[in-house]
């Protein structure tokens, strides 16, 4: 497209949502779209750096936005809360309503405690379907460190998930 006005609208019109959702996930609902817009004004400056394919690049600008406006702040039961929210609106589609909350409410507590590295990789991965490579450049990291971070993240969901983990009854009582 030679068009830049036209090949923004189309990174617009195809990346806006996603955008939106990583930085709702980042910020909450409160600086959420100031921050989607803002990394779309710098995809705008930077049209023809943006890489192809842009999504995990305009994801990475959000991150890094993130990061240079000190957005961050305790995120433990923000995070927790917009999950939440998240899994609502996705939703299951089959068993018993019951099972359905307290499997929600057992994966929100298993996540919660989960570092924010963890948490970021499960989702770069598992909700955006994001390769590697492409997680990793959203992150600032190389694509093995990424491959790492998520396999041990993946590891200790896993084991926090465990019915009995070993050794849990020596937790609980140091």
């Amino acid at each position: 497209m030679d068009d830049p006005e036209r090949r923004f609208t189309d990174l617009y019109d195809r990346h806006y949502r996603n955008v939106l959702a990583y930085a709702l996930l980042r910020v909450g609902p409160g600086g959420a779209e100031d921050l989607a817009s803002e990394t779309f004004l710098v995809a705008w400056r930077r049209l023809a750096d943006v890489p192809d394919p842009p999504l995990p690049w305009l994801l990475g600008v959000t991150r890094n936005l993130v990061r240079n406006q000190r957005f961050r702040r305790s995120r433990g039961d923000e995070l927790v809360a917009r999950l939440a929210e998240l899994a609502e609106l996705t939703g299951f589609v089959e068993g018993d309503v019951a099972e359905r909350v307290a499997a929600r409410q057992e994966a929100l507590a298993v996540l919660k405690g989960m570092r924010d590295r963890d948490v970021e990789a499960l989702i770069l991965s598992s909700w955006y379907g994001l390769t590697p490579a492409e997680a990793a450049h959203v992150v600032g990291c190389s694509a093995r460190t990424f491959s790492v971070r998520l396999f041990r993240a993946r590891r200790r969901l896993t084991e926090a998930l465990r019915p009995n983990p070993p050794f849990a009854l020596f937790r609980e009582q140091t």
